[in-house]
């Protein structure tokens, strides 16, 4: 029997809104934190750990993995543009010209509190 696919979580945010970003995902349990991506917005840091984490997934050469998020916008643009081919110029562009050389098997949407790189974000900020 085969193994499933390697499930990918990633998260970013901002604190404040726009301001520093920080992204985080998880691979086999590992967790891989950024916050040396610039300045953005909320949605410009989960493009960003999207993008990260398929370079992790690259650099690791995992043939099957499946990009898990809970940006749902960010999860249906980049399923748009791997079903299309074609994105519009920024973010998404640099998702599926890095998908060229090894498509995820899927992108998925999961409810943020299912989400291991979003808990592992939360973790870094204790209230």
């Amino acid at each position: 029997m085969g193994r499933g696919r390697t499930k990918v979580y990633f998260d970013g945010g901002c604190r404040p809104n726009p301001g520093p970003v920080e992204v985080a995902v998880v691979v086999r349990g590992q967790v891989h934190v950024f916050d040396d991506l610039g300045h953005g917005t909320n949605s410009d840091a989960e493009w960003l750990a999207l993008i990260r984490a398929l370079e992790l997934v690259q650099a690791q050469a995992i043939a099957d993995a499946e990009l898990i998020g809970d940006a749902l916008e960010v999860v249906r643009q980049a399923n748009a543009a791997l079903a299309a081919g074609q994105a519009a110029p920024g973010h998404a562009q640099a998702f599926l010209t890095l998908a060229a050389a090894v498509r995820p098997a899927r992108v998925r949407w999961i409810k943020r509190a299912q989400n291991l790189a979003g808990i592992a974000l939360v973790a870094r900020h204790p209230r």
